[in-house]
């Protein structure tokens, strides 16, 4: 690397696991002495806009794509022209600002940059987080310099110059802020804490089993329980968990948000985390020593999180259950297996903290930074 000053070009959007992992490493590029800029090319109807935006010193450079559909329709028509259009967005951004490196962790949002980083010949270096490669990964490796991947797994199936497995990248917090720190900044006791959370999104199957198995978890049980909804889900999961248990307001034991702007206290006050299985997840929660209850969502791209799961499950940090199965008898079961065992907690968090990763940011910003020419 030879360049005094850097100028880097970032994307990845969608979901909180495409985002997070491109904010942490944002975060360490913020702190290195040769950062120029730092440009972000997401989409301003998704949550990395109002993540981004609350940055100092990140650009972020809208870009209009969507996800592609999988079936030849008339969507898939319109699909193929709003790609186009994202393209040439992406050439035109390049030559304006002239990145200097290009680093992208997939989904949708960052194929028009990556494609046009290849074209243009940038340098490229591309993350991937979950045990099999998203579409836009195995797209784009074979033209990427470099590619990192949160899983051994996954090495093998991306083609890129150089495939390297750093585990997923994460936010500053997560190694930083302890147990007790996190509860005081939640209000919460030095007791027993569950968290329940379906991710950015939330996940109505969790939501669903919060709901109706609250009221013994909080006071039956005596633990403390937190729950993220998702935005969407708040209403609705307010409005029925009033007609369950009228008084769920009043119980101390209970915390109910929407969504954690800053995840890593919810996770990190929880001694037990419920929750669905992206590797992103799994990564933060192997950091703060976590024993899981994990539920994947049955849909995901290539049944990764149920990979993701069992592989948690034969590790030893965590409990399996399928979606389907999932509803209150199941939830209070596997509770009370873990609650009233407290030595089987400690076991799945000692091996919790085995699987951490705590180096991946920085393994991903030096390869990154040796890119520059």
């Amino acid at each position: 690397m030879s360049k005094e000053k850097i100028i880097y070009f970032i994307s990845g959007g969608g979901t909180g696991g495409h985002i997070y992992p491109a904010l942490s490493v944002i975060q360490s590029l913020l702190l290195q002495n040769d950062t120029q800029k730092i440009y972000y090319i997401g989409n301003t109807h998704n949550m990395e806009f109002d993540i981004i935006n609350k940055i100092e010193n990140v650009e972020f450079l809208p870009i209009n794509i969507c996800g592609m559909p999988r079936k030849i329709s008339f969507d898939f028509i319109k699909w193929l022209f709003k790609f186009e259009f994202s393209l040439w967005k992406a050439f035109f951004y390049i030559k304006k600002y002239n990145p200097d490196v290009i680093f992208t962790t997939g989904g949708y949002v960052s194929a028009p940059i990556a494609f046009m980083a290849a074209l243009l010949k940038k340098p490229l270096m591309i993350h991937d987080c979950d045990a099999v490669p998203g579409l836009v990964s195995k797209s784009v490796s074979p033209f990427a310099d470099c590619a990192s991947t949160a899983f051994e797994s996954s090495k093998n199936i991306l083609k890129s110059k150089k495939v390297i497995c750093t585990g997923n990248p994460v936010r500053e917090e997560f190694l930083t802020v302890s147990k007790q720190e996190a509860r005081e900044k939640l209000g919460l006791r030095d007791k027993m804490t569950v968290l329940i959370t379906g991710g950015s999104q939330g996940a109505q199957t969790l939501n669903n089993a919060a709901i109706n198995a609250a009221q013994a978890i909080v006071e039956e049980m005596d633990v403390q329980f937190i729950i993220q909804t998702g935005k969407k889900n708040y209403d609705d999961f307010i409005k029925n968990i009033s007609q369950i248990f009228p008084n769920y307001y009043q119980n101390t034991n209970l915390i109910i948000k929407p969504y954690f702007e800053d995840m890593f206290y919810a996770l990190k006050s929880a001694d037990v985390v419920i929750s669905r299985a992206g590797s992103l997840s799994i990564s933060e929660l192997n950091l703060c020593g976590s024993a899981c209850i994990l539920v994947p969502y049955p849909y995901a791209a290539a049944d990764h999180q149920r990979k993701n799961a069992l592989e948690a499950e034969k590790t030893g940090f965590a409990l399996y259950c399928e979606d389907k199965d999932f509803n209150r008898e199941k939830l209070l079961e596997l509770l009370k297996s873990l609650v009233y065992n407290p030595e089987k907690i400690k076991s799945m968090s000692e091996s919790s903290y085995r699987n951490a990763k705590p180096h991946a940011k920085e393994i991903i910003v030096e390869n990154l930074k040796s890119l520059v020419q």
